[in-house]
């Protein structure tokens, strides 16, 4: 089944969640501020994608890190930091059993769940 992570309160999960929705996609929607997410699943994460592509640089919580947490950035590293605090993956994440995919896009999602592209 497909699974959407994210928390209620952020805009482009809301957008995902809706889009989902209107398109009839069934999917499971785990709020990772109302439960933990277990390390199994971070660690599926960084098996099936680049650090890079988990970790979001761009948030304010990655700002607000010591420079110290921040510096020479590697794998290893990111996953510390994500296991420590779940803001610092980029969101949504679509997991559809198949392919991962990170942020909101209408067409990427589409394209991975087999839909005709809103074009």
């Amino acid at each position: 089944m497909t699974t959407l992570y994210g928390f209620k309160a952020c805009d482009t999960v809301r957008k995902a969640r809706t889009w989902l929705d209107a398109n009839g996609v069934q999917y499971r929607y785990f709020d990772y501020r109302m439960e933990a997410l277990d390390s199994s699943i971070v660690d599926d994460w960084f098996g099936r994608a680049e650090w890079t592509a988990i970790l979001n640089r761009n948030s304010t919580t990655f700002r607000e890190l010591e420079d110290s947490q921040k510096a020479n950035l590697d794998r290893a590293k990111a996953r510390t930091l994500i296991l420590s605090n779940s803001n610092l993956i980029k969101r949504p994440v679509l997991d559809t059993g198949d392919q991962l995919l990170f942020g909101f896009n209408a067409d990427k999602y589409s394209a991975a769940l087999g839909l005709k592209s809103e074009k």
